[in-house]
């Protein structure tokens, strides 16, 4: 039966969710929702039901592939609740066409079918595009349209059978966390006890949160989509292809990402639907007040023609069969945005407390399966799709690390910064991203390196809400400068062969480099090592002074954490990670006498690299410090007291020296000064990056995620079993079915961007996982996840990029 669940918000990912929870035995579910049975006022009711699975992010299209397949099988009342008619995206500009080139990339890594398409196949499939408007574009068989109502009612329906009871015209008035954990949900129409409260109430969800003291990041905002008057040639169409369908639909999803459009048929009517617009946020506040604004629903706005001037312009270069049509209606219809784009899901600080928020009818059924084999098992994990035997694997663990509530630092929660990012994100929908760009705004967060960053001419990028130098402008006068060689198209997009110079630096004398971004954590207590045995895979019960790299795992085997930790007393360890979902997994399952602090705020990092770093700290350091073997000893450098951690995850020598934030600059200065005549520079990311993939090293932000174990990671070096028990051991002791690898392209001028296919011969086998220059040995690198049996050194591979095939081969690399 399972805990006693209540659903708030049953709109597509309430009911979605309610069907798999109930699926899964946990049948006490209660789903409430404030609007009436069908239509419950939410996005849900007017959202135009587009399915197109592939996505910048290989979870997003794991999720709209899961959702195209579900829908695919739901009826209601004898009628589909999807019908395939295939998705078709066009370019009008050659930078389009070349995204189009990297999208059919990314398809065919996710096992999606698709092909490029010359303008007049464009024409072929959609017969209502002007031939000379497009370039080209890709095409999906497998995208088409949900009837967003019928599939939420017919999951609902699924759900209720099962024992799930559907509750409508009910408010939530609070959330009881009394004791610090979930107790109930109070109602306008009483109290419904509960163990568990799931938020799935898009829009109101931060309303929601505030009942139970979670931040819930995500704005509303109106997205405007009108009808046209009906048009002949679609009636036409329909009546030659014989079309019966409620879905409407016989030509393919149009996307016209140029113009921040989409098309869609409703029987003899063109559904246009921009994000051309200008972003229109709302407060979650009132949104079912009245007012002259407000259309029929809490969700619709009225319709602002003015807005949908310019983009119902380009519908019609486009479909010229629109230019005597007219809009017959439309709507501003509000979504829920987040400041980056993705949902927010997973269990918050207060137990049993929630989120399924920010998701699109497009990843509905995928949010759904990830969320409840999360509750249920633990583990988020997708159903494997069948194979060509027709037979569906096991269910397989799916990364949701982007998605997770809580990847925000607190710094980017402030309301403001959460409106505004949200509209940014809006604005860049459908945008040519790259991974490399850097965001709108200058990070919030600043270490006390900031200012002789700045000094130096450092090219900012964003890690986690802080500013981090990308380069230096200052190195550009760098000899090693000429040694680089240059990037074409788009690797040598926000790079610089300033970056690969401070590389090379850093392998020959010394460097720089800023690690405050990273997250430093003090784990005390009684039980300090004991949580740290029972959570990593290495053994940590050594002597003080040591300092060893461990992982985490779920229950599953799956790494959930890649940890620096040093032991600095009986009962105090420090302890290093790269992003602040591997605090929070530490935090989540810490018990005893046991204390976890994240001292990051308070402190900064540097790291003292490359083979004269020991000549550059041997002028300003103690001798009898200098003789002390341990690999994390209390000093100082200069006047400066300093945690010093010796080693680097690059295999190089090196030290990172930690202190107070107050003290970051002077620890600056006396290295900078100190370092002159050796020759010193600063580092920025994109040579530490470059370094790390060059050495093999495998960590969160290279290479490795929560879908790989130890093994096929290879990082099974890290695993110690006869430690005793410890989460995941077992599961983690399983032969790899795949491996990450090393490879190298033929050609050490093409530089790949991540999660491109990897194919053996036609087929494809694998995906990149992440992909830098080694400029010290003039390679192309990647590291790849590829089937076991792919994964011995000198076996020839390639990488197909935006259209090309590039020849590689697995290279050996000393894993780290």
């Amino acid at each position: 039966m399972g805990p006693r669940v209540v659903i708030v918000g049953a709109g597509i990912v309430g009911c979605a969710l309610a069907d798999e929870l109930t699926a899964r035995g946990w049948t006490r579910v209660t789903v409430l929702d404030q609007g009436g049975p069908v239509r419950t006022g939410g996005s849900t009711s007017h959202a135009p039901g587009l399915v197109f699975q592939t996505a910048a992010h290989p979870t997003m299209t794991r999720f709209a592939r899961a959702t195209a397949a579900k829908y695919a099988a739901l009826r209601v009342a004898g009628r589909a609740c999807f019908r395939r008619v295939g998705g078709l995206e066009v370019a009008t500009t050659r930078e389009r066409l070349a995204d189009l080139r990297r999208r059919h990339g990314w398809a065919t890594a996710a096992g999606i079918d698709s092909r490029l398409l010359e303008p007049a196949e464009c024409v072929g499939l959609h017969p209502l595009i002007e031939r000379d408007a497009v370039l080209g574009g890709l095409h999906v068989p497998s995208d088409g349209l949900a009837v967003p109502l019928g599939a939420a009612e017919a999951q609902a329906a699924a759900a209720a059978a099962r024992g799930a009871e559907f509750r409508h015209g009910v408010r939530v008035t609070g959330i009881d966390t009394t004791g610090g954990r979930v107790r109930a949900v109070e109602t306008s129409q009483g109290r419904v006890a509960a163990e568990v409260v799931v938020a799935a109430a898009g829009m109101w969800g931060p309303l929601l949160g505030a009942m139970a003291g979670v931040p819930v990041p995500l704005s509303p905002m109106a997205h405007q989509y009108a009808w046209s008057t009906p048009l002949r040639e679609l009636d036409v169409l329909q009546k030659v292809r014989g079309l019966l369908d409620p879905v409407g639909a016989v030509l393919p999803i149009l996307r016209h990402q140029d113009a921040g459009l989409y098309l869609r048929e409703h029987g003899d009517r063109l559904g246009v639907g921009t994000y051309g617009h200008r972003a229109m946020p709302a407060e979650a506040t009132g949104l079912d007040r009245p007012g002259p604004d407000r259309g029929e629903m809490p969700s619709e706005r009225a319709f602002t023609a003015l807005d949908f001037e310019p983009s119902w312009a380009a519908a019609q270069a486009l479909v010229p069969a629109l230019d005597d049509a007219k809009v017959e209606r439309g709507v501003n219809g509000l979504f829920s945005f987040t400041p980056d784009g993705m949902p927010l899901l997973g269990e918050t600080d207060v137990p049993g407390f929630w989120l399924a928020e920010a998701v699109w009818i497009t990843h509905s059924v995928g949010v759904a399966q990830a969320v409840a084999s999360w509750m249920v098992d633990g583990v988020p994990s997708l159903p494997a799709l069948p194979g060509a035997d027709g037979e569906a694997g096991e269910p397989e663990p799916v990364d949701v690390s982007a998605a997770h509530h809580d990847r925000f630092d607190p710094a980017l929660l402030a309301p403001a910064t959460v409106r505004g990012r949200s509209c940014a994100a809006f604005d860049e929908v459908y945008a040519i991203g790259h991974p490399h760009a850097p965001g709108p705004v200058r990070p919030p967060r600043a270490g006390p390196f900031d200012g002789r960053h700045r000094e130096l001419g450092a090219v900012v990028a964003e890690r986690d809400g802080w500013a981090v130098p990308a380069w230096f402008a200052d190195n550009a006068d760098l000899p090693e400068v000429c040694e680089v060689r240059p990037r074409r198209a788009w690797a040598a997009r926000h790079w610089s062969t300033v970056a690969g110079a401070e590389a090379l630096v850093v392998r020959r004398a010394v460097a720089l480099v800023d690690l405050t971004s990273r997250h430093r954590v003090d784990v005390t207590g009684p039980n300090a090592l004991g949580l740290l045995q029972q959570l990593t895979t290495s053994d940590l019960d050594r002597p003080v002074g040591a300092r060893t790299r461990t992982l985490c795992l779920d229950r599953s085997g799956r790494i959930r954490a890649d940890l620096d930790v040093a032991r600095l007393g009986p009962e105090h360890f420090a302890v290093g990670a790269a992003t602040r979902l591997e605090v929070r997994w530490l935090a989540e399952h810490a018990l005893g006498d046991v204390t976890i602090t994240d001292v990051s705020a308070g402190t900064c990092a540097v790291g003292v690299w490359g083979p004269a770093s020991g000549v550059l700290l041997s002028r300003l350091t103690d001798p009898a410090d200098r003789r002390r073997t341990a690999d994390a000893v209390h000093t100082h450098v200069g006047a400066v007291p300093v945690l010093a951690l010796r080693g680097t995850p690059a295999g190089l020598d090196g030290v990172e020296l930690r202190t107070s934030a107050d003290l970051g600059a002077a620890l600056w200065d006396v290295l900078w000064d100190a370092g002159a005549t050796l020759g010193v520079v600063a580092a920025g990311d994109r040579a530490v990056a470059s370094l790390l993939v060059e050495a093999g090293h495998r960590g969160i932000e290279t290479g490795i995620d929560a879908t790989l174990t130890p093994a096929e990671a290879g990082l099974g070096h890290l695993v110690d079993p006869a430690k005793g028990l410890f989460l995941g051991r077992d599961a983690a002791l399983a032969p790899p079915r795949r491996r990450l690898v090393t490879l190298a392209l033929d050609d050490p001028g093409e530089v790949v961007l991540g999660d491109e296919p990897v194919l053996d011969g036609e087929v494809c086998v694998g995906r990149v996982a992440a992909a830098e220059a080694g400029h010290t040995e003039d390679l192309s690198l990647a590291l790849a996840v590829v089937p076991a049996s792919s994964a011995r050194a000198g076996t020839p591979l390639s990488v197909e990029y935006f259209g090309r095939r590039l020849a590689a081969r697995v290279v050996e690399r000393e894993v780290r």
